[in-house]
């Protein structure tokens, strides 16, 4: 049987939490739009930071649905806890993933900043696609994580997702006009904390449960 007892409370605080771990990715990437155009209207940044929400919780909800049909139909996972397992393993991987690439990228922060200003790309529709398209993707196996809710709880969640990540990623716009890509790393280690917490809680949490 799908989750019953699971709180608004903890709806919330599970998709505001994956949200900004999720949201991360997009923020670095929205750091560099920012500082490759300094003088982008308010109109462009509100739909790029909309594709990014959209994206970032589209792809966790393909992979509630598909986890979720597993779920329903196999006893076994219910069984042997393997959902708080595949949370673990693959908000873990996620999270240990951005770590790295946060540390790695800020060996070579001068690089990145000057190929950020040489190559000036014009931030077309293709472009942002593209953009929304590669740092959403890993969100895809996100979705297994809360493939026992129901779906208006999943249809919560995602929500959240998409919010915090509009939000985080126009504010990231704005910071890269300002200050260029520097925070992006350390967006990307703390999203990586984020999302290894988060394993950790579900993983504990579906244990014990």
């Amino acid at each position: 049987m799908i989750l019953e007892t699971i709180t608004m409370g903890s709806l919330i605080s599970t998709g505001l939490l994956l949200g900004l771990g999720l949201t991360m990715d997009a923020c670095a990437v929205s750091m560099a739009n920012g500082m490759q155009e300094p003088n982008m209207k308010k109109g462009k940044m509100t739909y790029i930071a909309f594709m990014y929400g959209f994206f970032q919780a589209l792809m966790p909800l393909i992979g509630y649905f598909c986890g979720n049909a597993l779920y329903t139909n196999i006893p076994q996972i219910k069984e042997y806890h393997l959902i708080p397992i595949t949370a673990l393993v693959i908000l873990l991987f996620l999270g240990i993933k951005m770590i790295i690439d946060g540390i790695k990228d800020m060996k070579d922060e001068k690089e990145r900043e000057k190929e950020i200003r040489e190559v000036r790309k014009s931030l077309t529709f293709k472009v942002i696609f593209i953009q929304t398209i590669a740092t959403s993707i890993d969100a895809l196996s996100s979705g297994l994580s809360f493939s026992n809710y129901f779906v208006w709880q999943a249809l919560i969640v995602v929500g959240l997702v998409m919010l915090v990540t509009f939000v985080a990623s126009f504010i990231a716009l704005i910071i890269g006009k300002k200050f260029g890509v520097k925070l992006g790393n350390y967006a990307l280690i703390l999203g990586g904390i984020i999302l290894c917490s988060i394993g950790l809680e579900i993983f504990i949490t579906g244990m014990i449960g």
